[in-house]
């Protein structure tokens, strides 16, 4: 690497502080420094599917005086239906008014800008830059789920926010919610720690069955059937090693304590939905080898395929035995198993996440959730391509999956779009081109 590019990097991969403790949190927010949990933090959701609902819901268990004051949706169906579902299960904890349910792909900005201190991003990965740099922009505290985008332009836009976000004190949580399972930080540490030596080689795992797929209705739209059927098609997802993979990944990098310079991979989509190309781009198996930069490698496997082997977990290999990230570590000497709690990492994460801002502390998540996202990104083209892709260069000139995203609305003709022969284009290694 060139000077100028280690210079770049190292700027990237900066290490951003986990928890600023005493640090006064910015805008109305700013209330709840008081004693704890005597005030109220009130959040809007932006995103009603399954993970928002789930978020929302896990913010409502923690201890924290939490009121939920407004939601947002492409789909008024899914935000009526997210309110409705809340307040049967905790009641004194909503209170959106009807003018309070917004729906269309431009209704994050009136959700945002309601009478809130914390906003939950959990809609498609795809939308989830320009709605992070939204949030940033109206001083709001932020609780986003993983991937925090799709494509390198997109990573870009989230690096700026992520930035501005720190020099406004903002708090930023990222669903990669392993890193808060005390299982997997302990271990994490106890490697880190050098309980396994020198660390030679990292495996990650995704391997699972098929994801949903929901038929077009006669009265949707394109983008409409795209946005409900977001899994399927890169701009919006990312991919499956985007999506779920992301979380592996995260663990490796967090273990290796440093990110890839480069990955090769392979893969492709000819069991996904049966190979029908009419109905989902993205592929279901990949294979990945990550560089790091003292060149030891990670593996990364990531599948979707029924009648296949399964595995979802990670495996680190070092110099005097191996161990699991999970809670597990194997050595000449003898076996270490984690004996402690387990928690709901999707809980855990809202229960750290609540309880720092009732102590008025201050952490900020978002520079590893861009960079395990970037990974995944990564991985992603090399697969994609059949080539070496290398870090800097995709970070610098990859393409935009979804030009004009901030504009999209329900009736947009969106960035994927069948061919005459009535398919949808699917990447063909070696002849893809992630930078046109």
């Amino acid at each position: 690497m060139s000077s100028k590019n280690s210079s770049t990097r190292r700027n990237f991969l900066k290490t951003s502080a986990v928890t600023v403790a005493g640090t006064a949190l910015a805008g109305s927010i700013s209330r709840t420094a008081h004693a704890a949990g005597s005030d109220e933090i009130r959040f809007c959701l932006v995103g009603c599917g399954g993970r928002g609902t789930g978020a929302a819901d896990n913010i409502m268990q923690t201890k924290g005086n939490v009121k939920l004051v407004a939601v947002a949706d492409a789909f008024q169906q899914k935000a009526e239906g997210v309110v409705g579902r809340l307040t049967e299960r905790h009641k004194d904890k909503v209170a959106v008014s009807p003018d309070h349910v917004f729906s269309g792909l431009d209704s994050y900005k009136k959700a945002i800008d309601s009478d809130c201190d914390l906003v939950v991003l959990a809609t498609p990965p795809g939308f989830r830059p320009p709605h992070f740099e939204y949030a940033v922009s109206k001083n709001k505290h932020v609780f986003m789920e993983k991937p925090v985008a799709t494509d390198a332009p997109g990573i870009r836009r989230m690096l700026a926010a992520v930035e501005e976000s720190e020099k406004k004190g903002l708090m930023v949580g990222v669903g990669l919610q392993r890193r808060h399972q005390p299982n997997y930080i302990e271990t994490v540490k106890r490697i880190r720690d050098g309980a396994i030596g020198e660390l030679v080689l990292t495996r990650v795992y995704w391997n699972g069955g098929g994801i949903w797929y929901r038929n077009r209705t006669e009265d949707q739209s394109e983008m409409e059937f795209q946005c409900d059927n977001w899994y399927h098609f890169i701009w919006i997802c990312g991919d499956q090693i985007c999506e779920q993979h992301i979380h592996n990944l995260d663990v490796g990098c967090w273990v290796k304590g440093a990110y890839p310079v480069r990955a090769n991979g392979m893969g492709g989509g000819e069991r996904r939905m049966d190979g029908d190309r009419s109905k989902s781009q993205i592929f279901d198996h990949t294979f990945c080898e990550f560089d790091f930069p003292d060149g030891t490698k990670m593996y990364s496997q990531g599948r979707h395929l029924s009648n296949s082997f399964t595995l979802v977990g990670e495996a680190v290999h070092g110099t005097k035995g191996t161990a699991t990230p999970g809670g597990q570590i194997d050595v000449a000497s003898g076996k270490w198993r984690y004996e402690g709690p387990n928690v709901n990492g999707h809980q855990q994460e809202q229960h750290d996440l609540i309880e720092a801002l009732m102590r008025g502390d201050i952490y900020n998540e978002g520079l590893f959730g861009v960079n395990s996202t970037y990974t995944a990104i990564l991985g992603r083209e090399a697969c994609y391509t059949g080539k070496v892709i290398e870090w800097d260069e995709l970070l610098k000139n990859g393409k935009s999956y979804a030009p004009g995203i901030d504009d999209y609305t329900l009736d947009s003709e969106p960035p994927a779009v069948k061919g005459a022969d009535g398919k949808y284009y699917a990447p063909l290694p070696g002849l893809h081109n992630p930078y046109a």
